[in-house]
């Protein structure tokens, strides 16, 4: 095994646990007892204990290589998750939930410094193939775990039986990452700027956008198109597909046409996705606009992972995480932001608001054209 099949299946690990927790949080809501308003809250914990880590993962990596960081992220996960299923007091949950969530950060982090140095090395685009991988461990955990629910299986032992499976995928891949990461330069923290704020800023746009689709494509079909409740999470679906298959293809589409080509049609078709969602009634148009907003969406958070690897305006230590952090924070607030949107005028209206940061993300790519320069001169 090499270093990129190892980098593959960390990202493919932080997929399916994502995944994993997504399937169990009904029964976490029905073994705590807590009202919608109360599972919010808790929620925000696990985004709590990502935001904090994120930060911190940079200096971790330089200090102790990115083997050994991801190793021990991915085990705090291991040891979390299964007590997600299990606990009944809110307190406990959301005390498991912020260490779930240190977890998660961690490993998105280091996981990423992993893949830009893996990616530099090999001197070619392999950052869209790697977040493919996590597309496809979401994917895979969701459909193993509704797979063991559905023969009977209990909620905490589908959940071990999948802990074992990561564990087993860790250890597996645990020799061939790597020991080392960028050595430490500056500050351990630092707050984003230049080159690395753009970056983060697109990020938060492109999170956003996708934090939309999964929390607001069900409701906005049913509610406002008319389409049938078993038909809702098709949109989802689809756009969660149409992602997949384009990152897992992006590579070979960014060497053909280059990175700023990529992000610049990339915000547009999604754009374009978002408009044909507005203006259309029947749903295979609606389906075939999240089809496009998947495709427009898939390779531009990717891409700006690779560039944060050729940037000069921070060390590489506190931008990946810089950048980590801002993204993830548009997965947290996005949903938050279009829901008060939407409460004060309409679901079209906050998917407007939508499309114009997609071209805010577009016109901001403009300006980093010395920074994609840089990288295929490289």
């Amino acid at each position: 095994m090499n270093e990129r099949v190892a980098t593959r299946i960390i990202f493919f690990i932080a997929g399916m646990v994502t995944a994993i927790w997504a399937v169990i949080v009904p029964f976490a809501k029905v073994n705590t007892g807590v009202d919608e308003a109360v599972l919010g809250s808790l929620l925000l914990c696990l985004g709590a204990g990502a935001i904090v880590a994120m930060p911190l993962t940079g200096s971790l990596t330089s200090r102790f290589g990115c083997r050994k960081v991801i190793g021990c992220a991915v085990m705090i996960v291991i040891l979390a998750t299964p007590f997600l299923s299990v606990i009944r007091d809110p307190l406990a949950l959301g005390l498991t939930l912020l260490i779930f969530g240190i977890g998660i950060g961690i490993t998105d982090c280091a996981m990423n410094i992993q893949a830009i140095i893996v990616e530099k090395t090999s001197g070619k685009p392999l950052m869209s193939g790697f977040h493919g991988m996590y597309s496809v461990g979401g994917i895979a955990g969701a459909g193993l775990m509704t797979a063991l629910l559905t023969l009977g299986l209990t909620v905490m032992l589908s959940v071990a039986a999948l802990s074992i499976l990561v564990l087993g995928l860790l250890v597996i891949s645990y020799r061939t990452l790597l020991p080392y990461a960028n050595p430490p330069e500056g500050p351990a923290f630092a707050i984003p700027r230049g080159t690395v704020l753009i970056l983060g800023v697109i990020c938060f746009v492109v999170f956003l956008a996708e934090g939309t689709v999964l929390d607001w494509s069900a409701l906005y079909l049913v509610e406002n198109r008319g389409v049938a409740e078993s038909s809702g999470g098709l949109g989802f679906a689809v756009f969660a597909a149409a992602m997949t298959l384009g990152r897992l293809s992006g590579d070979y589409i960014i060497s053909r046409l280059g990175s700023l080509t990529v992000v610049l049609v990339g915000a547009l078709v999604a754009i374009a996705g978002f408009m044909v969602v507005i203006i259309s009634s029947g749903l295979p148009a609606l389906l075939a606009g999240y089809l496009l907003v998947g495709i427009g969406c898939a390779n531009i958070v990717p891409v700006m992972f690779s560039q944060t690897g050729k940037q000069n305006s921070m060390p590489q230590m506190v931008a990946v995480p810089a950048v980590t952090t801002l993204g993830y924070i548009g997965v947290l607030a996005g949903p938050a932001m279009i829901g008060y949107i939407a409460h004060h005028s309409s679901l079209p209206h906050a998917f407007i608001f939508v499309m114009l940061l997609m071209l805010l993300a577009a016109l901001l790519s403009l300006s980093l054209r010395k920074v994609f320069a840089r990288s295929v001169v490289s």
